[in-house]
């Protein structure tokens, strides 16, 4: 019997973007265990998802190429007892696939419940590059699995950089997994950081579900000045994002 709940998009617009999703599992998966519909809430394994295994005997190299650069030492640093389990590892598996402008998040929800599949047989950790995430498995479970919905919060991650000193420059990095763009917004001053997070989280919530943002689209909310407006930038090469963005500009 399929237990899978339905993730709807109820904004959904088309021509918003392609939804691309990107995971790696760390761990001697046993990928030919049989996936149980009901206890994972998926219908298929998504026709589009490409999954390949790297260890000993094939590409060793790629693990390390994970495993190496700034989010790799920040994971040493902050969970060093997850980091050093990850780092005795001597398999994973790539997952990856495109998506060409879903009307629902079913894609999603499937995929979700094929990685926990994977923690449950084998999988020590799960890396997400498109939000510059490490998962431990119960972590994952907890945030991701759990909720038995989209919960597009947890998939996508609010960075906070320094701007010009005095402002800061906040941006967002996971939108790509919904096939909408990224958001950046600079020289926000910390009186109104709480605010513009509030904005930001709006948008991904109404993106997540569907929703496109036009060119020029103004920004209203009683905590944040007049005249801030959308502008779409970039291109999905850019490292800042491995996506395209909303710029948010506005007059400081």
């Amino acid at each position: 019997m399929n237990t899978a709940t339905t993730w709807d998009r109820p904004h959904f617009s088309p021509g918003g973007g392609d939804a691309l999703l990107f995971y790696v599992v760390f761990g001697p998966v046993d990928a030919t265990a049989p996936l149980s519909r009901g206890v994972y809430r998926t219908e298929r394994v998504p026709e589009t998802l490409v999954i390949a295994k790297y260890g000993p005997d094939c590409h060793p190299e790629v693990l390390d190429s994970f495993r190496s650069g700034h989010l790799w030492e920040k994971l040493q640093s902050e969970d060093p007892a997850l980091a050093a389990h990850i780092a005795t590892q001597d398999q994973c598996l790539v997952i990856k696939g495109t998506f060409d402008d879903p009307e629902t998040l079913a894609y999603l929800r499937d995929t979700v419940g094929l990685l926990t599949h994977f923690l449950d047989h084998g999988g020590v950790a799960i890396y997400d590059p498109q939000m510059f995430a490490w998962w431990s498995p119960a972590k994952w479970k907890q945030r991701i699995f759990a909720p038995a919905a989209p919960v597009p919060r947890n998939h996508t991650v609010i960075l906070v950089s320094e701007d010009d000193g005095s402002t800061e420059w906040l941006h967002t990095r996971g939108l790509r997994k919904f096939g909408r763009p990224d958001l950046s917004i600079h020289r926000v001053p910390s009186n109104r950081r709480e605010a513009v997070v509030d904005m930001i989280n709006r948008f991904i919530e109404m993106q997540a579900f569907g929703g496109v943002v036009p060119e020029g689209h103004e920004i209203k909310m009683r905590s944040l000045p007049a005249g801030m407006r959308c502008e779409h930038r970039g291109d999905l090469d850019d490292p800042d994002f491995n996506n395209v963005h909303l710029e948010i500009t506005h007059e400081q």
